[in-house]
C-alpha cells in the first residue's frame, strides 16, 4: 500500500512574512526585521528608540506610497506626495491601514456625528421617516444654507432663443443666526482699541494692527477719519465705518485696495478659525475680546427651526445627536421601517461601535476638537470594526492611550479580532497589559536617539522577559504604595462643579501634594479640572494639545533655549544676535536656513537634498567664523541636551539662562534630543515632555499634567515620579488626571470620578489615600490598583 505523499505547499502560500531589511528612516541603524503577517505584532522600547520610524515611517509609510502609485499621475496630483523611505529591501507588505494618535481636525462645523458618517445617516434617515417632510438629507444638515432666488435663465430650442423665468430654492438645515456653528460671539470693543487715543497715536489693540505698517496706510489713507480726532470723539458714521463698514474699493497712494471695517476683518481673519489652532498671543486676543454664547435662536443645536420640527417618534435629529451614544443606539434598535432596513442596519452597526469601543458615553454633536488624543484613534477605528477587509495590515499607535485598565482589556479584545479576521496588526505599545496579547514583539533600543535605532530583541514575549533589554527588565515592575503620604497644607475647594457630564460635584482638593484623578474614559475628570481648576489664577495646565512646529522648529526655538545662545554669541562677539538664526539674518542664502534644498517633482515625492553651500549647518560661513565658550552657533545646536548641559553649566561658556532651561530638559529624560533636531521628527511622548520642560519654568503654584505618561516607557515612568516628587518638594501643588496604576500607586491622594462613564458617571466614588483605596476595593479603580500592587 503507497502512502499518500504530503502536498507541498502552493507558492502563492509561502509569503507568510513582511522582511524589512536595512532601515536607516530617522534614527534606525541599518535594521533588519521579520514579520509574521496574520498575528500581532507590538513595538516596544524607549521613547525615542525608533519604533514609530520602523512601523509608520517606513513599513507604513512605503505601503501607502505604493499604493498612491497605483492612481493615475491626475489623481496622484492631488494626493500628498510621499518619498520612498531610507531602507533597501521591503518584501511581503500588504495594504496599511494607519490609526494613530492624531488629533481630529478642530474645524469648528466638525463633530464626532460628521467625522463618522453617523450623523450622515442620520439625516438620510430623517429625510425619509419624519414627520412633517420638509426636504432632503441637505434640509437636516448644519453645513447647508437655506437659499433662493429668482430670474431669467436663456434657452435655445433650435434656431430660437427666449428668455424663461425661473426661481431656485434650496432647503437647507443651518441655523441663519450663527450660521451652523450653535454659538454667536459678542466683541468687546474696549479690547480693540483705547478710545481715548486717535489714529496718530495707534490705538488698536489686535495682535498684527499696526499703524506704522499697511494698516496704518489703509485707515489714514482712506479719508473716512481725522487721524489725529480721539476714536471716543467719533460721531456715528465714522465708527461705523471703523467697525462694520462693508469692503470697499478705494486708493491709497496710487494702490488699489480694499477697505474694510474692522469686526468683518477680525471674524474673517481669526475668528473662522478654530481657537486652538491659533498662535499663543492671537488665542489670548481672542479669549480676552470675545465672548461666545450659546446661539438663542437654535440653542446651541446648530439647526434651523425647520430642523428641528421634523420628528420620528417624538424625537428631532437635534436631540437625537444629543443623546449619549450608546441612548441613541437603543432608540434606533427600536425603529422597525422596511423601506430604510439596509439604512438602519448600518447605523446600528455604527453606534453599536461606538459602545464596543469605550465610547458609549460620546454624543454625536460633540464637537471632534474636543476628543482627546485617544478618543480621537478610537474614533477613527470605528470605520475599521466590521469592516469586510482581510489580510490588510492595521498599524496603531498607542490604542491603550487615555484608557483605564478595565477599558484596556477591551482594546486587546478588538485588536485580537481584528487579527483573528485573517489581518495583520502591528501596535507600538508601552502598557505591560496590552503587549501580554503578542504573537510576536520588536523590541528597539537599547536607549533613545542616537542610542537607539537597534534591534535588541525579536521573538515571543516570554523570551523578552529573559532577554536582559530594558524593557524585560522592568515588563514585571510594580509600583508599591508609598509607606506614608505627604500631609496638605491647604485645600481648594471645588462646590457644585456641573461642565459637561458632571452632577453638582462638591470635592475638596489638597493642596501641596501628588493628586491624582483618575477614573474610566468619559467618567468626568477632565471636565472637573480643566473645567473648575485650570481657569484659577496661579495655575499652569499642561494639557495633551500637540506642539505646533515646523521642520524649522526644534528644541532650542521652542523652549526659548536660543534668545539666551543667541544673545551670548552676539555679546562674544560684538555682532547683531540676529546673525546666529537660522531664520533669520545668519541663514545660509542658498537654502534659506534649511540645510536642505527641497526639489519639487510635481504629483512625484518631492526630494531634499543637503544644501551644498553650508553642507546642512543651515548658517552662512560667516556666521560659524564667530564662536562662544569654543564652539561656532553649528556646533552648540548639534549638541545633546546632556552635553549642552554640562557646556553652559561652568566655565567660559557658562549662560545661566541656558543652564536652567537645559536643566529642565534633562529632567523629563530628553537627555538625549540634539538641541537643533526639527521637531516634526520627535515623537509623541517626546513633544508632550518637552512641553513639560518648558512650562516648569512658568510661575505657577499649582500645576496641571493631563496623562503625563503617554508615550512613556515603563523605565522612564520612575524618572516622571521623582520630577512630580521634585515639584512637590519645592512648594508646588501638582494635579495628575492619569490613568496608569504606577502614578496612583505614588499619589498622596487620590479621587477617583465614576462610577461609569457619560450620564452614567460624573459622580466622585472615592476620595482618599492609595492605601484607603486598595483597601476599600469599591470602586473598579479600586479593585484594579489592588491587583497591580498585589494587595
Amino acid at each position: 500500500m503507497s502512502r499518500a505523499t504530503a502536498q507541498p505547499p502552493h507558492v502563492a502560500d509561502t509569503h507568510e512574512i513582511i522582511r524589512v531589511h536595512g532601515a536607516r528612516e530617522n534614527n534606525l541603524k541599518d535594521i533588519s526585521v521579520e514579520l509574521p503577517k496574520r498575528r500581532l505584532t507590538v513595538f516596544t522600547g524607549v521613547s525615542g528608540s525608533g519604533k514609530s520610524s520602523l512601523v509608520f515611517g517606513t513599513i507604513a509609510a512605503e505601503s501607502q506610497r505604493l499604493i498612491n502609485e497605483t492612481y493615475s499621475s491626475f489623481v496622484q496630483g492631488f494626493m500628498p506626495s510621499l518619498a520612498r523611505p531610507d531602507v533597501d529591501v521591503l518584501e511581503g507588505l500588504t495594504t496599511a491601514i494607519i490609526v494613530d494618535q492624531q488629533r481630529m481636525g478642530a474645524d469648528p462645523r466638525s463633530t464626532v456625528g460628521t467625522a463618522t458618517d453617523a450623523h450622515a445617516m442620520l439625516r438620510i434617515l430623517f429625510s425619509r421617516l419624519g414627520k412633517p417632510h420638509i426636504g432632503g438629507p441637505g434640509a437636516f444638515s448644519f453645513n447647508v444654507a437655506s437659499v433662493s432666488g429668482s430670474g431669467a435663465i436663456t434657452v435655445e430650442r433650435g434656431a430660437a432663443t427666449r428668455a424663461v423665468k425661473a426661481e431656485y430654492s434650496r432647503v437647507g438645515g443651518m441655523c441663519p443666526r450663527c450660521e451652523g456653528r450653535g454659538s454667536v460671539n459678542d466683541i468687546d470693543l474696549t479690547q480693540l482699541y483705547d478710545d481715548s487715543q486717535s489714529l496718530n497715536d495707534n490705538p488698536f489693540k489686535i495682535p498684527g494692527y499696526s499703524m506704522e505698517g499697511w494698516f496704518g496706510r489703509i485707515f489714514i489713507g482712506s479719508g473716512y477719519f481725522d487721524p489725529d480726532k480721539p476714536i471716543r470723539k467719533y460721531n456715528k458714521r465714522e465708527l461705523h465705518d471703523l467697525l462694520y463698514k462693508e469692503p470697499t474699493k478705494i486708493k491709497v497712494d496710487g494702490i488699489n485696495i480694499t477697505y474694510e471695517g474692522l469686526i468683518p476683518k477680525i471674524q474673517k481673519s481669526m475668528l473662522s478659525k478654530d481657537v486652538e489652532s491659533m498662535q499663543p498671543h492671537v488665542r489670548a486676543f481672542v479669549e480676552r475680546a470675545v465672548t461666545f454664547t450659546t446661539c438663542p435662536d437654535c440653542d446651541g443645536t446648530r439647526l434651523a427651526e425647520g430642523a428641528r420640527s421634523v420628528k420620528i417618534k417624538g424625537i428631532n435629529i437635534a436631540d437625537a445627536a444629543r443623546m449619549q451614544i450608546s441612548d441613541l443606539a437603543v432608540w434606533v434598535g427600536e425603529l422597525k421601517e422596511p423601506s430604510v432596513a439596509p439604512l438602519l442596519g448600518k447605523l446600528r452597526h455604527t453606534l453599536d461601535s461606538f459602545v464596543e469601543i469605550g465610547l458609549g458615553y460620546l454624543s454625536l454633536e460633540r464637537p471632534s476638537g474636543t476628543l482627546s488624543g485617544g478618543e480621537s484613534q478610537r474614533t477613527k477605528m470605528i470605520r475599521h470594526l466590521g469592516s469586510a477587509l482581510t489580510d490588510v495590515t492595521y498599524v496603531f499607535d498607542e490604542p491603550t492611550i487615555g484608557l483605564h485598565p478595565h477599558d484596556i482589556q477591551r482594546m486587546n479584545n478588538l485588536l485580537l479580532e481584528l487579527r483573528d479576521k485573517g489581518n495583520t496588526v502591528l501596535v507600538v505599545e508601552h502598557k505591560p497589559e496590552a503587549i501580554a496579547i503578542a504573537d510576536h514583539v520588536v523590541d528597539l533600543g537599547p536607549r533613545a536617539g542616537t542610542a537607539g535605532g537597534q534591534v535588541v530583541y525579536q521573538g515571543p514575549l516570554e523570551g523578552l522577559r529573559t532577554s536582559g533589554t530594558l524593557t524585560g527588565q522592568h515588563l514585571d515592575d510594580r509600583a508599591a504604595l508609598k509607606p506614608e503620604v505627604r500631609e496638605a497644607a491647604e485645600v481648594l475647594q471645588i462646590r457644585g462643579a456641573e461642565a459637561n457630564n458632571l452632577k453638582k460635584v462638591d470635592v475638596d482638593i489638597p493642596l501641596g501634594v501628588l493628586v491624582v484623578v483618575t477614573g474610566v474614559a468619559g467618567s468626568g475628570k477632565s471636565s472637573l479640572i480643566h473645567g473648575s481648576v485650570a481657569p484659577l489664577d496661579d495655575v499652569v495646565a499642561i494639557d495633551q494639545a500637540p506642539i505646533k512646529g515646523s521642520r524649522r522648529s526644534n528644541p532650542a526655538t521652542y523652549t526659548g533655549l536660543l534668545e539666551p545662545i543667541r544673545k551670548a554669541f552676539a555679546k562674544a562677539n560684538g555682532v547683531k544676535p540676529a546673525l546666529f538664526s537660522a531664520n533669520s539674518e545668519g541663514a545660509c542664502p542658498v537654502c534659506n536656513g534649511a540645510g536642505v534644498i527641497y526639489t519639487d517633482l510635481a504629483m512625484m515625492a518631492g526630494v531634499s537634498t543637503p544644501c551644498e553651500e553650508c553642507e546642512g549647518r543651515r548658517f552662512q560661513a560667516a556666521v560659524l567664523e564667530y564662536t562662544f565658550g569654543g564652539k561656532n552657533i553649528s556646533e552648540v545646536l548639534s549638541m545633546p541636551v546632556a552635553e549642552a548641559e554640562k557646556f553652559f553649566e561652568a566655565g567660559e561658556a557658562k549662560l545661566p539662562a541656558a543652564y536652567k532651561i537645559l536643566d529642565r530638559m534633562e529632567d523629563v529624560g530628553l537627555g538625549y534630543l540634539t538641541l537643533g533636531q526639527p521637531l516634526t521628527t520627535l515623537s509623541g511622548g517626546e513633544r508632550q515632555r518637552l512641553k513639560l520642560a518648558t512650562h516648569m519654568g512658568e510661575k505657577g503654584g499649582v500645576y496641571i499634567l493631563d496623562e503625563p505618561t503617554t508615550g512613556l516607557h515603563l523605565a522612564d515612568v520612575a524618572q516622571l515620579l521623582g520630577l512630580l516628587d521634585r515639584l512637590v518638594e519645592a512648594g508646588k501643588s501638582v494635579i495628575v488626571i492619569e490613568h496608569h496604576q504606577a502614578v496612583m500607586a505614588h499619589a498622596d491622594w487620590i479621587i477617583d470620578l465614576g462610577p461609569g462613564a457619560g450620564h452614567d458617571g460624573g459622580n466622585i466614588v472615592f476620595q482618599g489615600t492609595p492605601a484607603e483605596l486598595v483597601a476599600d476595593r469599591s470602586t473598579l479603580t479600586g479593585r484594579h490598583l489592588a491587583e497591580y500592587v498585589g494587595a
